[in-house]
């Protein structure tokens, strides 16, 4: 049985392209759809959906190829890439009755929110971004040996083939280890949470990496095309990360400002899994986008 979040309704909605997906749903008011990361599933929204459930109606789908969503074969580049899978999230809220929304994106789901918010600016009123920046971006700050820390990137990049078999033939340790080695307080994933996480993305090793894939070839085309042609964020935006910045060698707000005008960025304490390890930090920073 698939857990979800306590007191929300589990339904299955249509996506694009004939894709359904699953999502969490509870609350009432203003709308808020909530995409979660890797390698994770809807459920890691679960302490901050309940609390902005008390004011909004929270959205929280599986994105396409993760945890109850379909996963289908990644026949073509369109099929993973994050234009395609925003345009999942605009086609489920509209089931729902939402033209307008706001959207908040961690880690994978924030590259979806991102591609979201230039593609569709008339449909996101808000966009909150969780601990990324931009795929073209990403790719030109990670370089030498700090290039370490994504090297599930460079994995997951190779032609299909041995990245699914090296990944489905050590699932739980591949996938345990960003649970273990990304948050700064691990316990914060409860056991039966933890292992949610793992049974759903054993299940879906192919779809993810074809996610991953996807962001090494027809996802840094579409966010080269909108930097060539001058394309920004139209709507509020704040982004929530760790200090990559210093780290990694680079001006991570003047990356974001390039892309986002109307921008907050904030730095937090918190590991990579902020919805869990600070939820109260988390849900504070989408409580003040929603009000700007």
């Amino acid at each position: 049985m698939t857990l979800t979040i306590s007191g929300f309704d589990h339904v299955r909605l249509p996506g694009a392209d004939g894709v359904e997906l699953a999502a969490a749903v509870g609350g009432s008011g203003s709308p808020v759809v909530l995409l979660h990361g890797f390698p994770q599933t809807h459920l890691m929204w679960r302490h901050v959906a309940e609390r902005l459930a008390e004011e909004h109606t929270v959205i929280c789908p599986d994105l396409r190829g993760y945890g109850a969503s379909d996963k289908p074969a990644a026949t073509d580049p369109d099929a993973y890439a994050k234009r395609t899978m925003a345009a999942d999230v605009v086609t489920l809220a509209a089931a729902l009755g939402h033209e307008r929304f706001a959207l908040v994106g961690h880690d994978r789901g924030a590259l979806v929110a991102f591609r979201a918010g230039l593609d569709h600016p008339e449909t996101i009123t808000h966009l909150g971004i969780l601990d990324i920046v931009p795929t073209l971006d990403m790719w030109n700050v990670l370089h030498g040996t700090s290039a370490t820390v994504g090297y599930h990137l460079y994995l997951m990049a190779q032609p299909p083939g041995l990245p699914e078999a090296m990944i489905a033939n050590s699932a739980d340790a591949f996938f345990g280890s960003f649970l273990d080695s990304w948050a700064d307080d691990p316990t914060v994933i409860p056991e039966e949470v933890r292992a949610e996480y793992l049974r759903a993305s054993a299940a879906a090793v192919t779809s993810i990496v074809a996610d991953y894939r996807a962001s090494a070839g027809i996802d840094v085309l579409h966010d080269r095309a909108d930097l060539d042609a001058g394309s920004q964020l139209a709507m509020p935006v704040t982004v929530v990360q760790q200090d990559w910045g210093t780290r990694l060698g680079y001006d991570a707000a003047g990356v974001w400002k390039a892309w986002a005008p109307d921008l907050e960025h904030r730095l937090t304490r918190a590991g990579h899994f902020m919805a869990e390890e600070a939820p109260d930090e988390i849900t504070a920073a989408i409580q003040d986008l929603l009000a700007r």
